[in-house]
């Protein structure tokens, strides 16, 4: 899978990809992401992206020409399978289950907005969808493109070393949170992992953490719980 990410900043990049399961996803070619700088679509000499907004305000806002003009360019042709998401705080909210249905796409282009936001043009007929990663507004959407392609990226084929780690793992498949997890030593300053987590018997270790897991979502996320129960009730 290819993402490709717009921003006026391709510098904030060379961190967040160059560690952990997306290095060695990128490493072995299960993923690429490529970073296109906006600021290479513009046509003046101070390489303008943003102009002051319509009707007065404060702040900026990105112009739409040189955003459809890079599109275009890194994507001649549009098909199904390549999906350009506007990161802004006006978006869907980005879940697990959205991250899943990402996944199963073959390209995504990711619009970092900046300033006050990006023309609304944009959004209206180049965008396939507005995304946001939660109820705040960030200074820009990088930080958003990198949560989202983590996300994502991790639910691919052969990214992960145990495919069952993206099943059996909060917001699975129940729609749950994980259940809680322990390691060495099991007597830690006098606190002792669960007796059925050292039993050795499967099955009741299965029944503790199922019953766990939706204890722990009551006490942390009870709305979790109630979308649950709405999916199996449709």
């Amino acid at each position: 899978m290819t993402f490709h990410i717009l921003t006026i900043f391709p510098e904030f990049f060379r961190g967040p990809f160059e560690h952990g399961i997306i290095q060695r996803a990128r490493e072995s070619g299960r993923i690429a992401i490529e970073i296109h700088d906006l600021r290479g679509w513009t046509r003046d000499r101070h390489r303008t992206v943003d102009d002051r907004p319509f009707g007065g305000g404060e702040g900026m806002v990105l112009k739409p020409g040189p955003v459809f003009e890079a599109v275009e360019s890194i994507w001649p042709e549009r098909n199904p399978d390549r999906r350009v998401i506007l990161l802004s705080a006006q978006g869907r909210k980005f879940d697990q289950a959205r991250a899943r249905e990402l996944a199963g796409a073959s390209e995504l282009l990711l619009i970092c907005g900046r300033y006050e936001g990006v023309d609304e043009r944009v959004a209206e007929h180049l965008a396939d969808e507005e995304i946001s990663i939660g109820d705040f507004v960030l200074s820009g959407g990088e930080l958003a493109a990198a949560v989202v392609i983590d996300a994502v990226a991790r639910l691919l084929e052969g990214v992960l070393g145990n495919e069952d780690s993206a099943v059996h793992e909060s917001f699975g498949e129940d729609g749950l949170l994980d259940c809680p997890q322990y390691t060495r030593p099991a007597d830690f300053r006098g606190w002792k992992v669960p007796e059925t987590l050292v039993s050795g018997n499967h099955e009741e270790i299965r029944k503790w953490r199922k019953q766990a897991a939706l204890e722990k979502t009551a006490r942390l996320r009870p709305d979790l719980i109630e979308d649950s129960e709405l999916r199996t009730t449709k």
